[in-house]
């Protein structure tokens, strides 16, 4: 059963802060991030990898999940790198003084613009996706006299037991290099083959999905890529020496939720690792990984302040907020679930059944659908937990609406780190 952080008022608090006076103080709908949670989980993970990989490995922050500047700023405090997909998020990264040899660039369509960006900034590998950006990269990299080290995004054809939407390592997904089909193999090869100059391959990538509780699926994932590595190598002489295993580490949204220690997933996978390279005499690579939504989802809970109760007798009770879909796109995508509560009345037992539903004009704009709150009335602040990963990512100005702003909590103690956004910024592009 979760455990809510209740101040003696009764009222729900993140980070020693009462989020009933965040909502009075920034307006709402608002985004709050615990920073210590935030650091903790980073902790977390850098231990694990250097418990499991003798210092031999590193955290990248998936910079998807939440892409702001103050995350960067915390990430490279840290001493963790960060992976990118587009040219916004590096921008954003680099101009939160990110070091750029820290960065991983993914995509599976980079623009010309956008892999000339990332070569000028000399970003520390390139996540190549098919072999037309392999090409792209090359011809770039010659014109501004660069040599880009890069990984292949390989499909290892491992079910990763998610959502069809979030599972990325099968053979039928738009990302990546496919082994079954013999197309992973051939980039290698041409890679190696100096046809493309100005490129260094320095190792693979994989990432199976995401929201993953099982550890199977990557000590298999990670089986699978040696496998294929150590046939390289038979193959071509060259031994290469990083892999990137991804993320996907489950976090807990509802009691529903079972994640697995974060060690737990680094132990077993470790395992896998040292023993296949021990048994076939391959040196043990470097290891990445990629956790975003694990890192920054538990940190973040999102308010908003109820503006009508509509009871259907018979049917169900709607619960109406200042947001929606339009800050949450999550529920209305995935149909992802949520804990929620009344953040005023924390210290109340939840008795009504209600469906939360935003503000814009359109039927589906819920949030949650008949699921159990303290008593609810006109004004009353919702707390909507673990909203810390792919909302803020993901928010829209559907119906005209503005995105909400973000603050930054440490010690009881918030800072704004997004502004809220104005009418102006509405119309700022506008002719």
């Amino acid at each position: 059963m979760q455990e809510y952080e209740i101040n003696q008022k009764g009222n729900f608090c993140v980070g020693g802060a009462d989020v009933t006076e965040l909502a009075q103080r920034y307006g709402t709908p608002l985004y709050v991030y615990d920073e210590n949670v935030v650091r903790g989980s980073i902790r977390a993970f850098k231990k694990s990898m250097e418990d499991n990989y003798d210092g031999n490995g590193m955290v990248l922050y998936a910079s998807k999940a939440f892409s702001c500047k103050e995350i960067y700023r915390i990430a490279q405090s840290e001493g963790i790198g960060a992976d990118v997909v587009s040219a916004g998020e590096l921008y954003t990264a680099l101009s939160a003084g990110f070091s750029p040899e820290n960065i991983f660039f993914h995509g599976n369509n980079k623009t010309q613009e956008e892999i000339e960006f990332a070569v000028k900034n000399n970003v520390g590998c390139f996540v190549v996706d098919n072999i037309f950006e392999l090409k792209s990269l090359s011809r770039i990299a010659e014109q501004y006299n660069k040599r880009v080290r890069i990984m292949f995004r390989i499909k290892p054809g491992i079910d990763a037991h998610t959502h069809d939407f979030v599972r990325t390592g099968q053979i039928d997904s738009k990302f990546g290099f496919a082994l079954e089909t013999g197309e992973a193999k051939q980039a290698v090869l041409q890679a190696l083959s100096g046809e493309y100059p100005g490129i260094e391959l320095i190792g693979l990538h994989c990432h199976i999905g995401s929201q993953i509780f099982d550890v199977d699926p990557f000590c298999l994932a990670a089986e699978v890529m040696l496998d294929f590595m150590i046939e390289m190598k038979k193959e071509t002489g060259v031994t290469l020496g990083e892999l990137n295993l991804g993320g996907g580490f489950g976090i807990r949204y509802t009691d529903d939720d079972s994640p697995r220690p974060y060690g737990e997933y680094m132990g077993s996978v470790s395992k896998v690792i040292k023993n296949k390279c021990l048994e076939c005499g391959f040196p043990t690579p470097k290891i990445y990984i990629e956790p975003g939504r694990s890192i920054i989802a538990q940190a973040g809970t999102t308010l908003y302040k109820v503006g009508a109760v509509k009871n259907i007798p018979n049917v169900r009770t709607y619960v109406s907020i200042d947001g929606g879909m339009v800050d949450n796109p999550r529920y209305i995508l995935y149909g992802s679930k949520y804990d929620l509560l009344i953040a005023n009345k924390a210290s109340q037992q939840k008795s009504d059944i209600v469906t939360v539903a935003g503000k814009c004009c359109e039927s589906g704009d819920l949030i949650q659908e008949n699921v159990k709150l303290q008593p609810v009335e006109v004004g009353d602040i919702l707390a909507v937990l673990a909203t810390g990963a792919y909302n803020y990512s993901m928010a829209s100005n559907y119906n005209r609406i503005c995105r909400p702003a973000a603050v930054m909590v440490k010690d009881g103690q918030a800072r704004v780190i997004i502004k809220r956004e104005s009418f102006e910024d509405l119309v700022r592009n506008d002719v």
